[in-house]
């Protein structure tokens, strides 16, 4: 099976850590397995980046941008766009929160 290389960019390791900041102010013990299953579900598209879906804001964008889904119950999305054996992950964010636009990649 190929290995896809999954890199975080800066936006997206800020959203992570300011989400789970504010988990754990909340309940530390649930932030922190938060935090490992993130961790995980972001790994796990080293093997099967395309097993998820294009996310609805794609459109907007000059890239094709797929969304990983992570939690239960309204999840958290993980925006990432594939290029050759690269995954960048672009962006996180909760899934009450409004769609992501353009302007804000970065």
């Amino acid at each position: 099976m190929k290995q896809y290389r999954v890199v975080i960019s800066p936006k997206a390791a800020a959203d992570i850590t300011a989400a789970y900041d504010w988990l754990y102010s909340e309940n530390p013990v649930y932030a922190t397995k938060w935090r490992d299953g993130m961790q995980d579900a972001v790994m796990g598209l080293q093997t099967l980046p395309f097993a998820h879906a294009i996310a609805p804001e794609s459109a907007t964008f000059d890239i094709e941008i797929r969304q990983l889904l992570y939690g239960p119950g309204t999840p958290w999305r993980v925006f990432y766009c594939i290029k050759g054996d690269q995954v960048s992950i672009l962006h996180v964010r909760h899934g009450r929160q409004d769609y992501w636009l353009p302007e804000t990649i970065g």
